[in-house]
């Protein structure tokens, strides 16, 4: 299920994604956008709406201090915060001695950062991501593409629903 598409143009990051909520082969359009502000963060999230309602709505991202590194911020003190949010949340799966969470993309001071399951924290060359189901197509068209960035996300979100079944319009877009 899902699409979610990050770029970064200019020193802002426009994050975009669909609306589909996919079982087996019966998919349903939500209300609750995938992609969503928190503070001075922007978020989209694939894996769970388990996973988004609590990013959006009980995650208390850690404060950023000027002088430190922003990665070493993300992938430490946001990430501390993200799971034991997660954990809290009744969400955060354990077994074989390894704790896992969910896929998103977020948006933190002109920067584009990728997580992962295993809360792995990611940062692409390329100054655009992608993840979902949709994201080979999203990231074929990101990859060829030029033009204002707000319409580039949503060419990519348009392209990962003509070939991927698990995408579905409307879209929804924050820039930050």
């Amino acid at each position: 299920m899902t699409c979610i598409v990050g770029l970064v143009d200019k020193g802002r990051v426009y994050l975009g994604g669909d609306s589909a909520s996919i079982d087996g082969t019966d998919i349903t359009l939500r209300a609750d956008p995938k992609v969503f502000r928190n503070g001075d963060f922007v978020m989209g999230y694939t894996t769970s709406f388990r996973l988004g309602n609590l990013l959006q709505h009980s995650l208390v991202p850690p404060r950023h201090h000027p002088d430190d590194d922003i990665r070493k911020f993300m992938v430490t003190e946001f990430i501390d915060a993200v799971r034991d949010c997660l954990k809290n949340g009744g969400y955060a799966a354990t077994g074989t001695d390894a704790e896992a969470g969910g896929t998103f993309l977020v948006g933190y001071q002109g920067r584009l950062f990728s997580i992962q399951d295993d809360y792995q924290v990611g940062e692409g060359l390329d100054g655009f991501m992608a993840c979902g189901c949709g994201e080979k197509y999203a990231l074929g068209s990101l990859g060829t593409s030029t033009g204002r960035p707000r319409d580039r996300v949503l060419k990519a979100l348009s392209l990962a629903e003509r070939w991927s079944a698990g995408v579905r319009a409307p879209f929804h877009l924050e820039v930050i």
